[in-house]
């Protein structure tokens, strides 16, 4: 595509057959009303246990912990509030796989951080977290063992629910490798969810369920998703995220491609979840960094950061602590986005926002060129929008504002062009504001 080509979408009423749909089911346990927030450490820190080898210094000769350890997650948990990430939402820091010892408590089964890593045990980080206004998430996973070898939680479910409770943990993220079969998942997770709520600790659920089924299965398994969004209030869908625009894109692809069945089980209280936030990492420009953040938000999808804080870059912080893009995310109305437009050059997302708003995003699919596109406002507003004669138009990264106003021609009908330039594998992130005449 050249790089003035100035494309005229006439959209079609495709969209339509996906407006106002409304959740068919989501887990009802009063939590994760808004797409859940903060920090996981598997894509930056993975299983990094050897401390010492990893630790680094700073600019201000502090150590810097890059294991997975109780001073990593301390740390993590002070840079979240000194820099404002827990002001914006962030509140929750997740530890991932290869926190535990590398087996259980001969005596009596129960599995307990690793003693020279975990020093202080998990409920002190728990404490630790709240006096901070922060909440403490921990991972488990549906086998005999965990991705990377670790005690697995079956044949002690109740134990180690009950466990995590007792530490007052706020979410468990339930993984599935090495399960004994995919097809037993549904089983498994319901029954998990079962113990979780029998423990009366509010605790956020986490699942792979569906992934294993889909990716993860020799045998072919269509994913019952009713029961996974009535037993999880957030669901792994795809491959694991890495710092890299193709993958990346691939998964945008795919929450698109599927997206009939996402928009029936997205709402208050279970979001599918895309994966983790790169932003930060290196292999990602800003403009894709802005993409990423602009699609989780218009999706809307939980919002994890798996970066380091510590170290962030200016720009990439900006991205992250931008209030406007978060507020899309976090709409009350838990309202799920649509991509109605998806060619090889450029993506349309579009989502529809509390008090009559709108946002939208419109993605250069293109790794060379820029796009300038000019899109007819009254073939992407809602009915509500129809009412109004000035719209304003909040540019979500640029904070640029404007208003434009309905041209009415010859024939009554009106016209009204968004015109924006677009960079490559960037976006432009809008939201849309009817105003009174």
């Amino acid at each position: 595509m050249d790089s003035t080509f100035i494309a005229i979408i006439i959209l079609k009423l495709i969209y339509l057959l996906f407006d106002n749909i409304q959740p068919i089911h989501t887990l009802e346990n009063g939590l994760a009303k808004t797409p859940p927030m903060g920090w996981l450490s598997w894509e930056r820190f993975k299983c990094q246990i050897n401390c010492h080898h990893y630790d680094d210094t700073n600019h201000n000769n502090n150590k810097l912990a890059g294991c997975i350890s109780e001073n990593l997650f301390t740390q993590i948990a002070d840079t979240l509030v000194e820099r404002g990430y827990q002001r914006a939402g962030y509140d929750r820091i997740n530890i991932d796989d290869c926190w535990s010892k590398k087996s259980r408590e001969l005596d009596d089964g129960h599995l307990l951080p690793d003693p020279d890593r975990f020093p202080n045990g998990i409920k002190y980080l728990a404490d630790y977290m709240h006096e901070r206004g922060l909440k403490l998430g921990m991972y488990q996973n549906y086998g005999h063992r965990t991705c990377m070898g670790y005690p697995g939680i079956l044949g002690h479910l109740e134990q180690d629910v009950q466990t995590f409770a007792d530490w007052d943990v706020d979410m468990i993220k339930l993984d599935a490798c090495f399960s004994p079969k995919t097809s037993q998942l549904d089983s498994g997770y319901m029954k998990f969810r079962k113990i979780v709520d029998k423990t009366k600790r509010p605790m956020i659920i986490s699942c792979s369920w569906p992934y294993y089924q889909v990716f993860a299965s020799k045998v072919h398994i269509i994913p019952k998703w009713d029961l996974i969004s009535m037993n999880c209030n957030l669901f792994r869908v795809f491959h694991d995220i890495t710092s890299n625009w193709k993958v990346i894109q691939k998964i945008i692809d795919f929450m698109g491609d599927n997206q009939q069945i996402f928009r029936a089980i997205t709402g208050p209280g279970s979001w599918p979840d895309p994966d983790m936030l790169m932003i930060g990492n290196a292999g990602l420009s800003v403009a894709q960094a802005e993409s990423q953040m602009a699609i989780w938000c218009i999706l809307p999808a939980p919002l994890f950061m798996s970066n380091d804080p510590r170290v962030m870059e200016p720009e990439f912080e900006k991205i992250l602590l931008n209030s406007d893009a978060i507020s899309i995310n976090q709409d009350v109305n838990g309202e799920p986005g649509e991509r109605f437009f998806h060619n090889t050059t450029m993506d349309l997302w579009r989502r529809s926002l509390s008090e009559n708003q709108m946002a939208l995003v419109i993605l250069n699919r293109d790794f060379n060129q820029d796009l300038q596109i000019s899109i007819p406002l009254e073939q992407i507003e809602s009915n509500a929008f129809q009412h109004y004669q000035h719209v304003q138009v909040l540019n979500i990264f640029s904070n640029e504002k404007y208003q434009i106003r309905r041209q009415r021609m010859a024939d009554n009908r009106t016209e009204t062009y968004i015109k924006v330039i677009v960079e490559p594998t960037g976006c432009v992130f809008l939201k849309l504001t009817p105003l009174k005449n």
